[in-house]
């Protein structure tokens, strides 16, 4: 099995469809969903229509999912953040809006191998930056390799005989992890809409089981559309800006 991984989308259709193209091309079989589909992008029905199109073995919820659709308010967002939750919205319709209502929360398990969250295992809204955080969450997962996303920075930690390591992103436009029997993972893919690494490049990751190995990819896409997309709908100018350097 070859499991998609995507995570942070927020609304960037030129992004998520990019990553789906290149995707196509090295071979899949199912998705999974880390959460944040919406939030600071311009097309927040057109990417939840794609995702649903997918049919994700397995999804979980976001905390932008959360406030987009009314499940809970914006208190701990800043400005531009909870500016682009009220557009987000009235925009989406009130078809999209139940069905981010109704997404799972996290952690959930997808197989003896892999389980999934949008924060950290032992809370969804958690963020996980440094290696503190990332030992409580490798204590706290239920399987061996646990995916991640949220912090929209591509990272992985390792736990093996009581030794840790991690490892930042990776320069190049692929990168592989080899999961080693009796150790443990955290893994963050890295945002397909929105990194914040210094790469502007949409990130996305294949976890093939078989071979006990974590593909990251990174793929170029239309960042002037996507831009011109944000300012025409009125949203923040910074999110546009954002886009364009990683950040």
């Amino acid at each position: 099995m070859r499991y998609l991984v995507l995570t942070d989308i927020h609304a960037n259709l030129e992004a998520l469809e990019a990553c789906l193209s290149d995707a196509a091309a090295r071979g899949y079989q199912r998705a999974l969903v880390l959460g944040d589909l919406v939030g600071y992008g311009a097309d927040p029905n057109d990417v939840i229509a794609r995702v649903r199109a997918l049919d994700p073995l397995a999804i979980v919820r976001g905390n932008h999912d959360k406030v987009a659709c009314g499940l809970e308010p914006a208190e701990g967002f800043n400005a531009v953040a909870r500016s682009a939750a009220r557009w987000t919205f009235d925009v989406l319709t009130p078809e999209y809006r139940a069905w981010l209502a109704a997404l799972p929360q996290g952690p959930h398990a997808v197989d003896t191998l892999v389980e999934i969250c949008h924060g950290s295992p032992f809370d969804e809204d958690a963020y996980i930056f440094d290696e503190l955080d990332a030992l409580r969450a490798l204590k706290a997962a239920v399987r061996p390799l646990c995916l991640f996303g949220h912090t929209h920075y591509p990272a992985t930690f390792e736990l093996s005989d009581g030794a840790f390591d991690s490892i930042g992103p990776a320069v190049t436009a692929e990168s592989f992890i080899t999961l080693e029997d009796g150790s443990r993972y955290l893994v963050n893919p890295g945002s397909v809409g929105q990194p914040r690494d210094g790469d502007p490049r949409a990130a996305y990751a294949i976890v093939d089981v078989e071979d006990q190995r974590v593909e990251l990819f990174r793929v170029f896409y239309d960042v002037e559309k996507a831009q011109t997309k944000v300012v025409k709908a009125g949203l923040p100018d910074v999110l546009a800006q954002r886009l364009g350097v990683g950040r």
